[in-house]
């Protein structure tokens, strides 16, 4: 459908009626991304490893929207499509997808084998991959869709400590450019979030202000400081808002300008 100008309005950037899954929904940056989706108006269907304490529902419930969660492994076979079938079952339809679920190993590189490259391939990014292929069976019928995946400045960059998570934000990247070319032409996009330095659990051990990596780092952050989860919501809405329609297979970097110090 062709618009102009004047058929824009603040409205491309509302929710309202739409059905989103979060992987990692119910914790860290992923609660983040599921507030900022429901503050827009989106039905919030969560899936975790780790179990819900009420905390998330309350937030998305007080939003005047639906949320469901759902515990279970993504590399458990047939997981992924029992996410898309009972988010299906529960609201009717799956809109958007964010996959943010993750885990993250460190280790010196000789110490960093199989058994911590493994688990993280699989969680990561095979994970993420079969959600997607999962999602996608519902959403090239309806010929409409939002995937986000929630990529890192190590999709960009190496990343000492964890070879494999360099490598599996890296092919993050990579199967989001992959699929917005698959799925462009069923009016999908599949965009992805690239997030900097933000204090969370998985960042935990880099410390507080009084910390010397954590200084270290912001002084390479021209915003002179970390980033606060709020300041990633803005961009969850709008990669899953009509007001970006247009927009496919970009990585959307929130880092306060590291990348470019």
């Amino acid at each position: 459908m062709s618009l102009n100008m004047n058929d824009f309005s603040m409205d491309f950037f509302s929710l309202k009626g739409k059905n989103a899954i979060v992987t990692g929904g119910n914790s860290g940056l992923g609660q983040a991304f599921a507030l900022a989706l429901a503050k827009a108006g989106a039905n919030i269907f969560a899936f975790a490893f780790v179990d819900d304490d009420g905390t998330t529902k309350k937030l998305i419930e007080d939003c005047g929207v639906k949320y469901t969660f759902m515990q279970g492994d993504l590399t458990e076979d047939g997981m992924c499509d029992k996410v898309a079938e009972k988010c299906v079952e529960t609201y009717g339809s799956i809109d958007i997808l964010v996959n943010c679920a993750g885990i993250c190993k460190i280790a010196d590189v000789l110490d960093f084998g199989r058994a911590e490259w493994d688990p993280m391939i699989a969680i990561n990014l095979t994970g993420a991959f079969d959600l997607s292929h999962a999602v996608a069976k519902y959403m090239i019928p309806q010929k409409s869709g939002k995937i986000i995946n929630i990529c890192s400045l190590f999709s960009f960059l190496g990343g000492l400590g964890s070879p494999a998570y360099a490598a599996m934000k890296a092919g993050l990247m990579g199967l989001t450019k992959a699929y917005a070319d698959e799925l462009g032409k069923y009016g999908i996009s599949v965009n992805g979030i690239a997030p900097g330095y933000f204090q969370t659990a998985m960042t935990s051990g880099t410390g507080s202000a009084n910390d010397e990596k954590y200084n270290k780092i912001k002084d390479h952050i021209p915003a002179d400081r970390w980033g606060e989860r709020q300041d990633l919501m803005g961009a969850t809405v709008f990669l899953a808002s009509h007001a970006s329609d247009y927009v496919n297979g970009t990585v959307l970097v929130v880092d306060g300008g590291y990348l470019v110090r």
